[in-house]
């Protein structure tokens, strides 16, 4: 099916406007300007949200080349640009309505996946098992939105044989919509659970949501042991009378009766009986969410005919799905960004994405392996790929498989082929790597890890991971807090809280925050030389660091005459050229720490009006106890106070200064005193003043680390220093390779501590060590090598907080710079 933009507009019931050529067909439907791949056949969805529009990025994407856009308005500028806008009443409908007639252009089988855990993995489970058989198209990662899904029914061509669709919802009334564009001709309902129950009255009313996904299907999955599952199906009213059922259980008759479940060391077997056979499968994973997903795509494959033996061979050699991008240092002053699990052309087109939004280096580089079993012609697929790097501004690569090889002639850029992996290794020079970003991008055959190995820099193993999806989740939380027109400063002084200023600063970056504030201009000037272009505003300015401000366009905190004066003198050197140099005035409320009084605010605007070097951008101040109820009289005042005093000085200028004071807890306490912009600190990281705000924000950092050794000491014997480890029993000893060098307080020791292994927690016995500490780890089965939990999730860093008497920041802070962090994007 060819589409013309006038035939677009037609199905989606637009009104054209023509500024450009008409004959160009639409090939790709974009909503976000920064993955434009082919700018001249897509059309971009200028989608408006409760604070978001895409209409102010036509002109972005006009910059690089797109042509066509779907609109809700007509702006002015909009009159004098060479393009062509489709008019409609809500773009997001029109996107959806969109993809719904692509859809109906194709008689493929359709699998529509839905479920609050599981989604992805079964779908891509599924892509693994059934690609030597069929070309299959599938919902890029975890693409099930109202937004999500139209994009990937859009992908469907001719040449597909199944598609795997996921669908996920949030509230009442999505699924439907999500159905008319799907149309599932089989469904997988993975389960049901607690995600997103906010927007559901009850579990019931969101099974019921869930299920209209398959209202016009024929054959429907699902495990019969979820009884509200089981119990809307059976008085449903939404499905077909003609809908079909393949049903699994443990506990009662189903299709496919599940037995025994074995787990071993590292793989598990699970038996059961289907019309009257026993059979059973394999597979290399032990976890009970493994186990279920498993026997969703057990079923599935028994529903379309496969025979058992082959299933369960294809079972043995399942891969984990990389649900997440890892990005870590590497040699030479380089980022590693690591997705060595599987390699098709949606999840390159992810991946490289995650890469051009690093700014860090200059130089961008890919490792890339073939591409298996995409179904298309060789040729075909690898022109795609060159076109694809091309597009994402790749600047290296290095290829590693026989069939890239044979094609690099179609990648027009500095490059590199091997036949395998080995071959690579062989050659391998640390020094042809530095200062550059390395995408490592490869199928599991060819054991990429071992490239990632030797492309990260050297380090113990103890690790803070840090979650850049828990990050934005925070942030749009807070923003769902605020007025449409009320900006945002996210605080990144301190390493971020201990995240990493860059990474950190780069993610807030791509997701459009209005400044950035750090304690000192050195770590200002970093984050220029990375990249980072956004305002940035310096808390503690001193005086001998005012030239690099001016150099690196940072914007300094003026809280007192002294600081003013001496920036004032500079301003007026002939060797200085900033004319009208942005400062954000501190006001003192009540804090008491830094600014200017009430009574200094005369002079002040005297000063400030003379001096025509100077622009004031911002006045603020600070809240003292916004986070406590108790202290809420005193806050009013401050707020009373801050109102007063920034309207003396806004009266002063013929020009708007921007006013702010709400910190985390504050947005959510004092929302009538946003004023101007916010300031987000330690909510991005994931902690919260109340329990309520608490459960609405995600953990952001995780501290990890490995057992070194375990031992089995009689209850004779003591543990580490000054023998303080006193055993009360026959105990087993581990010793985990994190101590006081890396953050973790001596106070912690002799029992006072816990950490997490094997998902129980375990205490500290004897005293915390500098590179070391040990743990009693009696009661859990554990070994040598496994991972153990400091801090995270499942063991908030407020409890350890609450044993040291101090804050979650203090601990956040101290966590040692010698420790590596890993940053992921799922």
């Amino acid at each position: 099916m060819e589409y013309s933009i006038h035939k677009v507009c037609e199905i989606t019931g637009g009104n054209m406007v023509v500024n450009a050529p008409e004959k160009i067909l639409v090939e790709d439907l974009v909503t976000d300007n920064r993955k434009i791949i082919h700018a001249d056949t897509s059309l971009f969805f200028a989608i408006k949200g409760e604070r978001h529009d895409g209409h102010k990025f036509i002109e972005s994407c006009l910059e690089q080349g797109v042509c066509n856009f779907m609109v809700s308005e007509i702006r002015s500028e909009f009159e004098t640009m060479h393009a062509n806008f489709i008019v409609v009443d809500d773009t997001l409908e029109a996107l959806q309505v969109l993809s719904s007639f692509h859809r109906l252009q194709f008689s493929l089988p359709v699998t529509g996946i839905t479920g609050s855990n599981g989604k992805t993995i079964v779908k891509e489970w599924l892509y693994q098992l059934m690609r030597p058989d069929k070309n299959i198209v599938r919902s890029p990662k975890s693409y099930n939105s109202q937004v999500g899904v139209p994009l990937s029914v859009w992908q469907i061509s001719p040449e597909h044989q199944l598609a795997l669709i996921e669908a996920g919802i949030s509230k009442p009334g999505e699924m439907e919509k999500l159905r008319k564009i799907i149309l599932p001709t089989i469904g997988i309902f993975t389960n049901i659970g607690t995600a997103h129950d906010e927007n559901f009255a009850t579990l019931d009313e969101k099974v019921n949501e869930k299920l209209k996904l398959f209202a016009s299907s024929d054959t429907l999955i699902y495990c019969r042991d979820y009884n509200l599952i089981q119990e809307a199906i059976s008085g449903s009213n939404e499905l077909s009378d003609t809908l079909k059922f393949f049903t699994w259980s443990r506990k009662t008759k189903a299709d496919l009766q599940v037995g025994r479940i074995s787990k071993g060391l590292d793989e598990c077997e699970i038996q059961g009986v289907y019309k009257n056979d026993f059979i059973k499968i394999r597979i290399p994973f032990t976890d009970d969410a493994s186990v279920e997903n498993a026997i969703h795509c057990w079923s599935f494959l028994l529903l379309l005919g496969y025979d058992p033996d082959t299933i369960d061979e294809r079972m043995q050699n399942l891969s984990p799905v990389a649900m997440r991008l890892e990005m870590k240092e590497g040699i030479n002053n380089c980022s590693i960004i690591n997705d060595s699990y599987n390699s098709d052309i949606g999840s390159l087109t992810i991946a490289l994405d995650f890469l051009n939004q690093q700014k860090q280096h200059k130089t961008k580089t890919i490792v890339l392996s073939d591409i298996l079993q995409s179904g298309k012609n060789e040729e075909n697929l690898y022109g795609d790929v060159a076109e694809l790097l091309k597009a994402k501004g790749v600047d290296k690569m290095i290829g590693i498989g026989d069939s890239i090889t044979r094609q690099q002639h179609l990648f027009n850029l500095p490059k590199k082929f091997y036949q395998n992996t080995d071959d690579f290794l062989r050659d391998f020079s640390p020094v042809a790597f530095r200062d550059e970003t390395i995408l490592i991008k490869g199928a599991r055959p060819f054991g990429f890890e071992k490239i990632s190995k030797a492309l990260q820099q050297k380090a113990h193993e103890t690790v803070l991971e840090i979650n850049l999806n828990a990050l934005v989740h925070n942030l749009n939380y807070y923003r769902s807090r605020l007025k449409p027109t009320t900006k945002i400063m996210a605080m990144v002084k301190a390493f971020s809280y201990g995240s990493g200023s860059f990474e950190i600063a780069n993610i807030l970056q791509f997701h459009h925050v209005d400044y950035l504030a750090v304690a000192y201009t050195d770590e200002g000037v970093e984050l220029r030389k990375t990249g980072i272009t956004l305002p940035i505003m310096v808390m503690n300015p001193e005086v001998q660091s005012f030239e690099a401000m001016i150099q690196y366009k940072l914007e300094p905190e003026i809280y007192n005459f002294r600081l003013l004066n001496q920036l004032g003198e500079l301003l007026k050197r002939d060797d200085i050229k900033s004319h009208l140099f942005p400062i954000h005035l501190k006001l003192d409320t009540g804090m008491h720490r830094l600014g200017f009084e009430e009574s200094d605010i005369p002079e002040l605007m005297v000063r400030l009006r003379n001096n025509k070097n100077i622009r004031v951008q911002s006045v603020f101040s600070h809240l003292a106890a916004s986070d406590e109820a108790e202290h809420d009289s005193f806050t009013k005042l401050q707020i009373e106070k801050f109102s007063r005093m920034s309207d003396e000085i806004n009266s002063a200028f013929d020009y708007h200064v921007c006013r702010h004071l709400l910190n985390s807890s504050g947005v959510i306490r004092f929302q009538e005193a946003q004023f101007d912009m916010v300031r987000l600190g330690i909510g991005l990281y994931g902690f919260a003043a109340t329990t309520h705000e608490q459960a609405h924000l995600q953990n952001v950092a995780t501290l990890k680390t490995t057992i070194s050794q375990i031992k089995n000491v009689p209850a004779t014997e003591t543990i580490g220093y000054s023998r303080k480890g006193i055993l009360k029993r026959d105990t087993q000893v581990a010793t985990v390779a994190i101590g006081y060098a890396d953050g973790i307080n001596r106070r912690l020791s002799n029992g006072a501590g816990k950490m997490l292994v094997k998902g129980k927690r375990v205490p500290v016995i004897g005293h915390v060590c500098m590179d070391m500490c040990m743990l009693d780890i009696t009661d859990v089965h554990a070994k040598e090598g496994d991972e153990v939990i400091v801090f995270g999730a499942e063991l908030p860093v407020q409890e350890m907080a609450k044993i040291l008497g101090t804050i979650s920041y203090e601990i956040l802070v101290n966590v040692s710079q010698r420790v590596k962090r890993v940053y992921f994007h799922e």
